[in-house]
Order: structure tokens, then C-alpha cells, then sequence
């Protein structure tokens, strides 16, 4: 089974679509944040370093993050249904590790799929998006408002909340650091000819009919 990284801006779609693509082919999501969180619960040796790191304010590190992506890429569910990676690799350094422990697996990297959208409307997405703390329906100011303003349709009288990673300000931090980080990835796997584009402007089922057709799926 092919093995996937999805790229793009926050705000993208990757997640999205990445559970449509294994929900639909049955590629195995690996997300590092679920791998962070149940190596923590379990109590590994890996888990205590991870602990450790987080105890002392401090991000864990490269090198550790590649070796808790390692063990889970070695699992044998991976082989048998291929991968789509999430959250890993964010930097050039991290792919070039994520290539060594592929090897070390005997697992390869078929497509780095890069979702493309415009920063104003990846700004829009997140900067206006509103939930109900209640029901957890998802509103947004500028493309699927509340029929009455910062209230939900389905709770009367539930004021809608914003996460703080969608304030403004946290927004354009989070794709200004996208830019100096990550896009750089772009190139990388660009050089290596895995790279595969798709414009993720459209709605979701439009996006996803693209990417089956640029996968050739």
C-alpha cells in the first residue's frame, strides 16, 4: 500500500482530507500528537523521556520525535496498509530523519502531497471560525455565519467560543512560522520527485476527488 505526508499551511485541510483518504483507501493515520499522548500513557521508557522534556517546559526534541515515529512505522499494520503521516515531518531536518528510519524499516515514501490555498481565505478559515461549547457545532463568521450572531442555531442562548489558536493574532503567527519552517519542505521532497500539488481552495468532496485523481487512485 502507498505511503503518504500530507503539506500545507495550518488551515489547509490536511486533516480533513487525510481521514477521508484512510477512511476511504484505509491508510493508517499516524498524527505525533497521538503518539506523544499514548507513549505518555503508556509508561515506556520513551513516554518518561517525552515526560521529562515536557515537565521542564521544554519542546521535545527532533531526535526523539523521529524515534517514537520509528517504532510506530514499524508496527506491522503499517506494512500491510500504508501510512499517511500528520503532524511529522515539519522541517528539512526532520524529513532527512523520517528518510533514515524509513530505510531502517524497510518502508519508502511514495507521494508528498502539498494542499495550496490562498493566506486571505487560510486566514478566514481559522480567524473566523466559532464553535458551541455546547453542542460542538462548528460555525464560521465569513462562510457559514450563525442565523444570530455569536449564538448557536441548535443551543438558544449558547454563546459561540473561538479557540485560542484562532484568535488573529495566533493566526498569523501560526502561518508566519509555516512560512520560515515548513515551506521549505516544499523543495525538499520537490528535488526528490514525490512532490504532488493540489489546490485546496475547493470544497472538501471537490478536493478529495482532486487528490484521487493527482494520486491516480
Amino acid at each position: 500500500m502507498p505511503n503518504y505526508v500530507f503539506l500545507g499551511p495550518p488551515g489547509a485541510g490536511k486533516g480533513t482530507l487525510g481521514a477521508m483518504l484512510c477512511e476511504t483507501y484505509g491508510n493508517i493515520h499516524v498524527s505525533t500528537g497521538d503518539i506523544l499522548r499514548a507513549e505518555l500513557a503508556s509508561g515506556s521508557a520513551l513516554g518518561r523521556e517525552v515526560a521529562e522534556c515536557m515537565e521542564g517546559g521544554g519542546l521535545v526534541s527532533d531526535e526523539l520525535v523521529a524515534k517514537l515515529v520509528r517504532k510506530r512505522l514499524g508496527r506491522e499494520d503499517i506494512a500491510a496498509a500504508g501510512f499517511l503521516l500528520d503532524g511529522f515531518p515539519r522541517t528539512v531536518p526532520q524529513a532527512e530523519a523520517l528518510d533514515a528510519l524509513l530505510a531502517e524499516v524497510g518502508l519508502s515514501l511514495d507521494r508528498a502531497v502539498l494542499f495550496e490555498v490562498d493566506q486571505e481565505l487560510l486566514f478566514k478559515r481559522m480567524a473566523g471560525r466559532r464553535l458551541c461549547p455546547a453542542c460542538g457545532a462548528i460555525y464560521n463568521t465569513f462562510f457559514m455565519p450563525p442565523r444570530q450572531a455569536g449564538f448557536c442555531d441548535a443551543c438558544p442562548g449558547t454563546a459561540l467560543v473561538t479557540r485560542k489558536d484562532d484568535n488573529p493574532e495566533t493566526v498569523r503567527n501560526r502561518l508566519a512560522v509555516y512560512q520560515e519552517q515548513t515551506a521549505p519542505l516544499i523543495g525538499h521532497y520537490a528535488k526528490k520527485g514525490l512532490l504532488t500539488r493540489v489546490d485546496g481552495t475547493p470544497p472538501k468532496e471537490e478536493t478529495f476527488a482532486v487528490l484521487q485523481a493527482a494520486l491516480g487512485i
